[in-house]
């Protein structure tokens, strides 16, 4: 029961993050590691699928041996946080919603930003 409870974790993290791949509006590098982790926990054949993925394993190997975060990932990050936030000034969120939204991504992105580059 546990198994398959991470297995479906990690299936619906890795769906998420690689449609976040072609939708940069999606954080696909979390989303990746957070599948790594739950087939770490319910699949080794998958995970290790996962980490010789020309396209997900090297973010992986970074976050793992290092906690890194590569700089041109962290660019992305960053910038997709103020554009989210720009558009729900745009779209007229309430102050409340705004300040919320403000302190989770200021956190969000000091927490991106100190990471090690890779």
């Amino acid at each position: 029961m546990t198994r398959a409870f991470w297995f479906l974790v990690g299936i619906a993290a890795l769906v998420v993050g690689a449609v976040g791949v072609v939708l940069p509006l999606l954080p696909t590098t979390p989303l990746v590691i957070l599948a790594a982790f739950a087939f770490g926990k319910s699949s080794t054949r998958v995970e290790r699928w996962l980490l010789t993925s020309r396209t997900f394993g090297p973010l992986i190997s970074d976050w793992r041996e290092n906690g890194a975060i590569a700089p041109r990932i962290k660019v992305i990050a960053c910038t997709m946080m103020a554009v989210v936030f720009v558009l729900s000034l745009v779209l007229g969120a309430s102050a409340l919603v705004l300040t919320i939204q403000a302190l989770c991504l200021t956190g969000a992105a000091a927490f991106v930003l100190t990471r090690p580059g890779s």
